[in-house]
Protein backbone atom coordinates (compact mmCIF):
# COMPACT_ATOMS: atom_id res chain seq x y z
CA UNK A 1 0.00 0.00 0.00
CA UNK A 2 1.55 3.55 -1.15
CA UNK A 3 1.45 6.30 1.86
CA UNK A 4 0.60 9.00 -1.15
CA UNK A 5 -1.40 11.54 0.25
CA UNK A 6 -2.26 13.47 -3.03
CA UNK A 7 -2.24 12.94 -7.01
CA UNK A 8 -1.79 16.09 -8.93
CA UNK A 9 -2.99 15.85 -13.27
CA UNK A 10 -1.33 18.05 -16.15
CA UNK A 11 -4.82 19.11 -18.32
CA UNK A 12 -2.97 18.90 -22.01
CA UNK A 13 -2.85 15.72 -23.46
CA UNK A 14 -3.78 14.30 -20.08
CA UNK A 15 -6.71 15.07 -19.33
CA UNK A 16 -8.09 16.33 -22.51
CA UNK A 17 -6.42 17.02 -26.11
CA UNK A 18 -7.34 18.39 -29.27
CA UNK A 19 -6.95 16.42 -32.60
CA UNK A 20 -3.63 17.97 -33.97
CA UNK A 21 -4.67 21.65 -35.60
CA UNK A 22 -8.31 21.84 -35.01
CA UNK A 23 -8.29 24.56 -32.51
CA UNK A 24 -6.27 26.56 -35.07
CA UNK A 25 -8.30 25.84 -38.07
CA UNK A 26 -10.96 27.19 -35.97
CA UNK A 27 -9.51 30.29 -34.88
CA UNK A 28 -8.46 30.86 -38.34
CA UNK A 29 -12.06 30.49 -39.56
CA UNK A 30 -13.30 33.13 -37.08
CA UNK A 31 -10.94 35.59 -37.50
CA UNK A 32 -11.69 35.22 -41.45
CA UNK A 33 -15.04 35.92 -40.47
CA UNK A 34 -14.45 38.70 -37.53
CA UNK A 35 -12.12 40.63 -40.13
CA UNK A 36 -14.31 40.29 -43.17
CA UNK A 37 -17.36 41.57 -41.05
CA UNK A 38 -15.16 44.88 -40.39
CA UNK A 39 -14.11 45.29 -43.59
CA UNK A 40 -10.32 44.44 -43.24
CA UNK A 41 -10.61 41.34 -44.67
CA UNK A 42 -7.04 39.36 -44.74
CA UNK A 43 -6.17 36.58 -46.83
CA UNK A 44 -6.05 33.66 -45.17
CA UNK A 45 -2.57 32.21 -45.74
CA UNK A 46 -1.31 35.95 -44.44
CA UNK A 47 -3.30 34.95 -41.49
CA UNK A 48 -2.13 31.79 -41.21
CA UNK A 49 1.38 32.85 -40.99
CA UNK A 50 0.64 35.34 -38.14
CA UNK A 51 -0.82 32.85 -35.87
CA UNK A 52 2.25 30.92 -36.68
CA UNK A 53 4.35 33.60 -35.31
CA UNK A 54 2.23 34.34 -32.59
CA UNK A 55 2.34 30.81 -31.27
CA UNK A 56 6.05 30.91 -31.56
CA UNK A 57 6.13 34.00 -29.51
CA UNK A 58 3.95 31.92 -27.01
CA UNK A 59 6.54 28.86 -27.08
CA UNK A 60 9.65 31.40 -26.38
CA UNK A 61 7.47 32.76 -23.12
CA UNK A 62 6.75 28.97 -22.23
CA UNK A 63 10.36 27.75 -22.69
CA UNK A 64 12.25 30.18 -20.78
CA UNK A 65 9.56 31.16 -18.05
CA UNK A 66 9.80 34.40 -18.47
CA UNK A 67 5.78 35.47 -18.02
CA UNK A 68 2.17 34.40 -19.11
CA UNK A 69 1.57 35.39 -23.08
CA UNK A 70 -2.19 35.51 -23.16
CA UNK A 71 -5.01 36.18 -25.74
CA UNK A 72 -5.18 40.00 -25.42
CA UNK A 73 -1.35 39.36 -26.03
CA UNK A 74 -1.79 37.74 -29.54
CA UNK A 75 -4.45 39.98 -30.75
CA UNK A 76 -1.86 42.77 -30.23
CA UNK A 77 0.90 40.91 -31.92
CA UNK A 78 -1.62 39.80 -34.58
CA UNK A 79 -3.05 42.51 -35.49
CA UNK A 80 0.20 44.56 -35.53
CA UNK A 81 1.36 42.06 -37.49
CA UNK A 82 -1.02 42.08 -39.85
CA UNK A 83 -1.37 45.55 -40.35
CA UNK A 84 -5.03 45.53 -38.49
CA UNK A 85 -6.84 49.16 -37.54
CA UNK A 86 -7.80 47.59 -34.20
CA UNK A 87 -10.60 49.63 -32.29
CA UNK A 88 -12.10 48.94 -29.30
CA UNK A 89 -15.10 46.82 -30.17
CA UNK A 90 -12.84 44.98 -32.65
CA UNK A 91 -10.14 44.24 -29.94
CA UNK A 92 -12.68 42.94 -27.59
CA UNK A 93 -14.16 40.51 -30.03
CA UNK A 94 -10.81 39.12 -31.49
CA UNK A 95 -9.67 38.46 -27.66
CA UNK A 96 -13.26 36.58 -27.57
CA UNK A 97 -12.58 34.08 -30.10
CA UNK A 98 -9.67 32.48 -28.13
CA UNK A 99 -12.38 31.63 -25.55
CA UNK A 100 -15.43 30.95 -27.99
CA UNK A 101 -12.72 28.10 -30.09
CA UNK A 102 -11.98 26.72 -26.89
CA UNK A 103 -15.19 25.87 -25.22
CA UNK A 104 -16.70 24.64 -28.55
CA UNK A 105 -13.86 22.59 -30.42
CA UNK A 106 -14.05 18.85 -29.88
CA UNK A 107 -11.59 17.36 -27.46
CA UNK A 108 -10.63 13.80 -26.92
CA UNK A 109 -11.20 12.91 -23.29
CA UNK A 110 -8.74 10.60 -21.68
CA UNK A 111 -10.28 6.74 -21.65
CA UNK A 112 -10.81 5.88 -18.36
CA UNK A 113 -10.24 9.08 -17.17
CA UNK A 114 -13.82 8.90 -14.70
CA UNK A 115 -13.21 5.69 -13.53
CA UNK A 116 -9.98 6.76 -12.52
CA UNK A 117 -10.49 10.07 -10.63
CA UNK A 118 -13.17 8.09 -8.68
CA UNK A 119 -10.39 5.10 -7.68
CA UNK A 120 -8.27 7.71 -6.41
CA UNK A 121 -10.87 9.66 -4.40
CA UNK A 122 -12.62 6.79 -3.03
CA UNK A 123 -8.91 5.66 -1.98
CA UNK A 124 -8.66 9.39 0.34
CA UNK A 125 -6.34 10.78 -1.94
CA UNK A 126 -6.82 14.56 -2.61
CA UNK A 127 -6.25 15.63 -6.26
CA UNK A 128 -5.00 19.02 -7.99
CA UNK A 129 -4.16 20.22 -11.96
CA UNK A 130 -0.49 21.31 -12.45
CA UNK A 131 -1.40 22.93 -15.87
CA UNK A 132 0.36 25.31 -18.28
CA UNK A 133 -2.10 27.51 -20.33
CA UNK A 134 -1.59 28.69 -23.75
CA UNK A 135 -4.43 30.36 -25.92
CA UNK A 136 -7.38 28.77 -23.75
CA UNK A 137 -7.86 30.64 -20.28
CA UNK A 138 -8.68 28.78 -17.11
CA UNK A 139 -12.52 29.49 -16.61
CA UNK A 140 -12.28 27.83 -19.99
CA UNK A 141 -10.80 25.02 -19.23
CA UNK A 142 -12.54 24.35 -16.07
CA UNK A 143 -16.13 25.04 -17.71
CA UNK A 144 -14.67 22.22 -20.15
CA UNK A 145 -14.05 19.50 -17.13
CA UNK A 146 -17.67 20.75 -15.39
CA UNK A 147 -19.32 19.75 -18.49
CA UNK A 148 -17.59 16.53 -18.10
CA UNK A 149 -18.52 16.34 -14.40
CA UNK A 150 -15.36 15.60 -13.47
CA UNK A 151 -14.71 19.37 -12.03
CA UNK A 152 -15.49 18.31 -8.59
CA UNK A 153 -13.10 15.74 -7.83
CA UNK A 154 -10.11 18.24 -7.69
CA UNK A 155 -10.15 20.03 -4.88
CA UNK A 156 -7.32 22.48 -6.04
CA UNK A 157 -5.94 23.95 -9.53
CA UNK A 158 -2.74 25.36 -10.66
CA UNK A 159 -3.28 27.05 -14.02
CA UNK A 160 -0.14 29.10 -15.12
CA UNK A 161 -2.23 32.02 -16.29
CA UNK A 162 -3.22 32.25 -12.97
CA UNK A 163 0.17 31.76 -11.08
CA UNK A 164 2.28 33.55 -13.21
CA UNK A 165 4.53 30.46 -13.88
CA UNK A 166 5.19 27.36 -15.95
CA UNK A 167 6.51 23.91 -15.03
CA UNK A 168 8.75 22.52 -14.27
CA UNK A 169 9.82 25.63 -11.99
CA UNK A 170 8.74 24.60 -8.75
CA UNK A 171 6.11 27.38 -7.63
CA UNK A 172 3.88 25.73 -10.76
CA UNK A 173 3.69 22.31 -8.33
CA UNK A 174 3.51 24.32 -4.82
CA UNK A 175 0.76 26.46 -5.79
CA UNK A 176 -1.12 22.89 -5.51
CA UNK A 177 0.39 21.16 -2.88
CA UNK A 178 1.08 23.69 -0.51
CA UNK A 179 -3.33 24.40 -0.56
CA UNK A 180 -3.47 20.88 -0.10
CA UNK A 181 -1.11 21.02 2.97
CA UNK A 182 0.86 17.78 1.32
CA UNK A 183 4.92 17.68 0.84
CA UNK A 184 6.21 16.80 -2.67
CA UNK A 185 7.55 13.24 -1.74
CA UNK A 186 3.90 12.22 -0.44
CA UNK A 187 2.41 12.90 -4.08
CA UNK A 188 2.52 11.94 -7.38
CA UNK A 189 2.03 13.96 -10.49
CA UNK A 190 0.35 12.60 -13.92
CA UNK A 191 1.63 14.69 -16.92
CA UNK A 192 2.67 13.83 -20.89
CA UNK A 193 5.64 16.06 -21.21
CA UNK A 194 9.22 14.85 -19.83
CA UNK A 195 10.18 18.55 -19.61
CA UNK A 196 7.68 19.86 -17.77
CA UNK A 197 5.89 17.39 -15.68
CA UNK A 198 8.43 14.91 -15.44
CA UNK A 199 11.74 16.72 -14.76
CA UNK A 200 9.48 19.04 -12.54
CA UNK A 201 8.20 16.29 -10.48
CA UNK A 202 11.36 14.84 -10.41
CA UNK A 203 13.43 17.58 -9.36
CA UNK A 204 10.28 18.08 -5.92
CA UNK A 205 10.96 14.16 -5.52
CA UNK A 206 7.38 13.70 -6.26
CA UNK A 207 6.60 10.26 -7.85
CA UNK A 208 6.26 10.92 -11.51
CA UNK A 209 4.18 9.02 -14.07
CA UNK A 210 4.46 9.75 -17.77
CA UNK A 211 0.61 9.29 -19.71
CA UNK A 212 0.95 8.55 -23.18
CA UNK A 213 -2.48 7.12 -24.12
CA UNK A 214 -4.09 10.82 -25.41
CA UNK A 215 -0.61 10.91 -28.02
CA UNK A 216 -1.51 8.14 -28.87
CA UNK A 217 -4.53 8.62 -29.56
CA UNK A 218 -4.14 11.97 -31.54
CA UNK A 219 -1.31 10.28 -33.31
CA UNK A 220 0.94 12.80 -31.46
CA UNK A 221 3.04 10.17 -29.94
CA UNK A 222 4.60 8.94 -33.26
CA UNK A 223 8.34 10.05 -33.56
CA UNK A 224 8.42 11.24 -30.25
CA UNK A 225 11.65 10.10 -28.11
CA UNK A 226 11.48 10.43 -24.36
CA UNK A 227 14.55 9.72 -21.96
CA UNK A 228 13.06 7.44 -19.84
CA UNK A 229 13.18 9.95 -16.88
CA UNK A 230 9.04 9.00 -15.09
CA UNK A 231 9.22 6.14 -12.39
CA UNK A 232 6.40 4.95 -14.35
CA UNK A 233 5.04 5.01 -17.38
CA UNK A 234 1.25 4.31 -18.28
CA UNK A 235 -1.23 4.04 -21.30
CA UNK A 236 -4.64 4.21 -19.59
CA UNK A 237 -5.57 6.03 -17.10
CA UNK A 238 -7.48 2.94 -14.99
CA UNK A 239 -4.31 1.79 -14.60
CA UNK A 240 -3.02 4.49 -12.66
CA UNK A 241 -4.31 3.54 -9.14
CA UNK A 242 -2.68 0.22 -9.90
CA UNK A 243 0.59 1.70 -10.88
CA UNK A 244 0.56 3.91 -8.02
CA UNK A 245 -0.13 0.79 -5.71
CA UNK A 246 -3.38 2.16 -3.99
CA UNK A 247 -5.95 0.12 -3.26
Amino acid sequence: MTTLRAVTFDFWHTLLAEHPGTMRAMQLDRWNHVLARAGQRRERADIEAAFAKNWQRFEEHWWSNTGQYTPTDSVMFLTKELGIDLGNELRAELIDSFRAVGETAELEVASGLKECLRSLRDAGLRLGIVCDVGLTSSPTLRARLDRLGVLDAFDVWSFSDETGVFKPAPEAFHAALDTLGVEPSDAAHIGDNERTDITGANALGMVSVRYQGLLRVTGLLDGLTFEGLADHVIDDLTTLPQTLQIA
